[in-house]
C-alpha cells in the first residue's frame, strides 16, 4: 500500500509540477487558459476563477492545462478570449517560453529536493575515494597516481555521490578527466585519460568501457551544512545528474549502451516502490532524478513532444514564418512514430525484466 501511493505521489507529483510550469508561464505572459486540472479523468470538483476553470480529476497521474488558441483548428474557436490572450496568435518567443517552462520546472524541482535535502540533513555528505592500488602501464599510473592517494573531486568539482567517479570515466567519451587528489596532507591535480577495454556489460553485450586502472574503496565525508553550501551542493547535484542522464541518452544513440537498459513506467514504478520500503529520503532522491529525468526527455527535439515544439517555435521566432504544414505534419508524423516504438520497446523491456530477471 505504501509503494502504491508513493508512486501516484511522485509520478503524479512530477507530472503536474511540469504542467504547472506551462500555466504559471502562460498566466504571466497574459495568455488565456481554459482550464487546469490536478489529475485526469472524470472530473470530481471544479470552481471557476475568472475565465479559467480548475478541476480535480479521479485519476490522480499528473495534470493538464488547457490553453485558449493553443491550436490552429482552435484559435476561431475560443472567441471567449480576446485575440491578444491566444496561444497561437502570440509572438513566437512567447509561445516557445510556455512550452519551455514545463521542463525548467522539471530541473527546478529536481534542485529543490535535493536542496531540501541537504537542509533536513544539516550536513552533506561527500565522498572520497582511497586508491589501493594503481596497475601497471594504466592511465592513472602514466599520470602519475599512487597507490594511497584519495581522490576528493572531479573536474574541479566536490563529490556527491558514490557513483560520480565511476559515471564521470564511463561518460568521458576519450576526454581527459581531472582527478584533485591528496597525498601525504598536499592536494595535487592529475589529469588522466581513460582508455577503452572490452568487457560485458550487465546486459550481456560486449561495448567498450573505459577506465583508468585503479582500484580504490569508497569513504562518506560529512561536512556541516551551512546556507551556501546547500545551494551549491544541490545545484551540482542537479547539473550532475542533467549531465549523467543527457550522456546516457547520447551513449544509447551511439550504440555505446544497450537497449536492454531502457525502461518505462513499470520499472520507474518498481524502482519507487523499492525506494518507498527504504525510507522517504530515498523516495525523493529517486523523484529529483526522474523529474530531471523528464525535463530531458521533453527538450528532445522530437514533434509531440515540448522540444519539437520548441524546435517550431524557434524557427519562427528567428525567420519571421511558422514551418510548413507539410513538414511539420510530416515531422509530427515521424515523432509519433517514434514515441510509438519508444513505448513499445519500454515495455516489452519491462515485462522481460520481470518474467525472467
Amino acid at each position: 500500500m505504501t509503494s502504491t501511493i508513493a508512486v501516484i505521489l511522485v509520478l503524479g507529483g512530477l507530472i503536474f509540477f511540469h504542467e504547472l510550469g506551462h500555466f504559471l508561464m502562460a498566466r504571466v505572459l497574459g495568455m488565456g487558459v481554459k482550464s487546469f486540472s490536478l489529475g485526469f479523468g472524470p472530473v470530481l470538483f471544479k470552481r471557476t476563477m475568472g475565465q479559467t476553470e480548475y478541476r480535480l480529476s479521479a485519476l490522480p497521474l499528473g495534470g493538464y492545462v488547457s490553453l485558449a488558441g493553443e491550436s490552429q483548428e482552435t484559435v476561431d474557436e475560443d472567441t471567449d478570449f480576446p485575440e491578444d490572450q491566444r496561444f497561437m496568435l502570440r509572438p513566437a518567443w512567447q509561445r516557445l517560453l510556455v512550452v519551455l517552462a514545463g521542463p525548467v520546472f522539471n530541473f527546478v524541482l529536481g534542485w529543490f529536493i535535493y536542496w531540501g535535502l541537504f537542509l533536513s540533513q544539516g550536513q552533506v555528505t561527500l565522498y572520497q575515494f582511497p586508491v589501493q592500488e594503481v596497475f601497471d602501464d594504466s592511465p592513472a599510473q602514466m599520470a602519475g597516481m599512487e597507490p594511497g592517494d584519495r581522490i576528493i573531486g572531479i573536474d574541479g568539482e566536490a563529490i556527491y555521490s558514490p557513483n560520480d567517479l565511476l559515471t564521470t570515466i564511463l561518460f568521458s567519451r576519450e576526454n581527459p578527466v581531472r582527478l584533485s587528489v591528496v597525498r601525504g596532507g598536499v592536494n595535487h591535480e592529475f589529469l588522466v585519460l581513460p582508455t577503452f577495454l572490452n568487457e560485458e556489460d550487465k546486459n550481456d553485450e560486449i561495448l567498450p568501457r573505459p577506465k583508468i586502472g585503479v582500484s580504490f574503496g569508497v569513504e562518506p565525508l560529512e561536512r556541516s551544512l551551512g546556507w551556501d553550501l546547500g545551494t551549491g551542493a544541490a545545484l551540482g547535484k542537479t547539473i550532475s545528474s542533467i549531465e549523467m542522464t543527457a550522456k546516457s541518452f547520447l551513449m544509447i544513440v551511439e550504440g555505446r549502451a544497450s537497449l536492454k537498459g531502457v525502461g518505462g513506467p513499470i520499472m520507474i514504478a518498481q524502482a519507487v516502490g523499492k525506494h518507498a520500503r527504504a525510507g522517504l529520503v530515498d523516495v525523493l532522491l529517486l523523484a529529483a532524478f526522474i523529474s530531471i529525468n523528464l525535463g530531458i526527455l521533453n527538450l528532445l527535439p522530437i514533434p509531440v513532444l515540448d522540444g519539437g515544439h520548441i524546435l517550431f517555435f524557434g524557427f519562427e521566432a528567428v525567420t519571421g514564418r511558422p514551418v510548413n504544414d507539410m513538414v511539420r505534419q510530416f515531422a509530427t508524423y515521424v515523432g509519433l512514430t517514434f514515441l510509438l516504438g519508444l513505448m513499445a520497446l519500454t515495455f516489452y523491456n519491462d515485462i522481460h525484466r520481470i518474467l525472467f530477471s
